[in-house]
């Protein structure tokens, strides 16, 4: 019989507590360790349509990148955050996230992305350390791509990442050697830029932050949270599924980037 503690176990080996930011809350967000695991639903975002699709599908437990917990406080039901983690606890369902961990680890969030947008020769950025396998971990990851004008690589991230559109500046180079950083990584562009990299693929990046690339002549694509972090969730479940063959997993049908352009 799988639990939610071996479950957890799993994907801490995969994406260790160790690799965490110090702000992070990773782990078990609620429930009970020693509940049985029949049916996983994965997620990028324990939003409330995932957790009522959790309950929907009959699933015990929830798997997501992002925390349900973010803030210090009581659990009530006068935000969506206290909501989702009431409904989830009075269904019976267990949720797990691994966050920046797996931003970090061999295999993250960041490997995938570079991988989908086809680097090759991918590298950790300053990595912080190494694994128990001697791979290096950190946020960035950088690889390189056959030389190609700005146009024709954005076209390559769009259709990708199927995002409903990108925004960007043009640092004024051709795009060959380039960084990834799923989500809000856009504070380490000065980073990428000494490393060399002619464009960086991230995310929630700021006005000022455009305009910081401009000057530091790179190129600065902006694909949206949801769309550079999601990938990992279907390689996650992949794994997951894998290991524990009496589980039964699924992706969420309902979850998706509630931006939209007009």
């Amino acid at each position: 019989m799988t639990t939610v503690a071996d479950i957890l176990h799993y994907i801490q080996t995969i994406a260790p507590v160790s690799m965490k930011e110090d702000w992070d809350n990773v782990g078990l967000n609620c429930g009970h360790a020693d509940r049985p695991v029949r049916r996983i639903l994965l997620a990028l975002d324990p939003f409330t349509h995932v957790c009522r699709e959790a309950r929907e599908w009959g699933a015990d437990l929830l798997v997501t990148h992002h925390g349900l917990i973010w803030k210090p406080g009581f659990v009530t039901d006068a935000d969506a955050q206290g909501r989702n983690t009431l409904f989830l606890i009075e269904n019976g369902i267990a949720h797990i996230n691994a966050h920046t961990n797996l931003d970090q680890a061999p295999g993250g969030v960041n490997d995938v992305l570079a991988r989908v947008l086809g680097l090759e020769n991918v590298e950790v950025l300053n990595p912080h350390g190494c694994d128990e396998q001697g791979r290096p971990w950190g946020l960035i990851r950088v690889g390189e791509v056959p030389k190609q004008k700005l146009s024709n690589f954005l076209a390559t991230v769009k259709e990708s990442l199927r995002c409903d559109g990108l925004r960007y500046v043009d640092g004024g180079r051709d795009v060959c050697r380039v960084a990834v950083g799923g989500g809000s990584c856009s504070g380490q562009m000065y980073e990428v830029a000494a490393a060399g990299c002619d464009t960086f693929v991230t995310a929630d990046v700021k006005y000022n932050g455009f305009w910081d690339a401009k000057d530091l002549g790179l190129n600065l694509v902006d694909a949206g949270h949801f769309h550079t972090e999601n990938p990992v969730i279907a390689v996650l479940a992949e794994k997951i599924a894998a290991s524990f063959p009496d589980v039964e997993v699924k992706i969420s049908e309902t979850h998706g980037d509630c931006m939209k352009y007009y």
